[in-house]
């Protein structure tokens, strides 16, 4: 039997490199908002998850959390730097996987560059909360899976291909290296 991919009429793998990695890595997070922030991958015990949001993603792709400096993430951290984000844009698309290297620091420039009003409910004493900590994550590898055309596409695609009982398909999927 043949893979759901091979069924296709159009070719949906483009792994992606360098600059175009980079593009595609800052726009699905950015349309996911949140994510699902993984720490306590390498120990052998159970990983910790937990929903994150990314206060922000530079032009590099690391991305930026504030974390309290007390909490159970940034003591796994200190353990374990190998963290897993997992982002979810959309119901059929936007997904991104990221495999990363966390550093903690508590550095208030970037802290004031990150800082929201809405953080308040986590950082009780605001911007100047002795409990605010950084978070970057530096990407090692990542995977993606997205549409060509956008979802109105894609969902007319899908309608099509189940009418006429055949695999059309508007999704792309790959490899990012950055």
């Amino acid at each position: 039997m043949d893979s759901i991919n091979q069924q296709q009429p159009e070719d949906n793998m483009k792994d992606l490199n360098g600059p175009e990695a980079m593009d595609k890595i800052k726009e699905l997070a950015k349309s996911s908002k949140s994510c699902f922030f993984v720490s306590n991958i390498k120990t052998g015990v159970p990983a910790s998850v937990r929903p994150m949001s990314a206060q922000k993603i530079d032009d590099e792709g690391n991305f930026w959390f504030l974390s309290a400096n007390d909490s159970h993430k940034n003591a796994e951290l200190a353990t374990d730097p190998f963290v897993h984000l997992l982002f979810q844009g959309s119901a059929y698309s936007d997904f991104l996987n990221i495999y990363g290297i966390a550093t903690v620091t508590e550095d208030k420039e970037k802290i004031k560059e990150l800082w929201e009003p809405t953080l308040k409910v986590w950082f009780t004493e605001g911007i100047d909360d002795p409990r605010i900590s950084v978070i970057k994550v530096e990407p090692t590898e990542g995977y993606y899976w997205d549409n060509k055309h956008g979802n109105a596409v894609a969902f007319v695609k899908q309608l099509v291909g189940a009418a006429i009982g055949k695999t059309i398909d508007d999704s792309v999927e790959g490899k990012l290296e950055v």
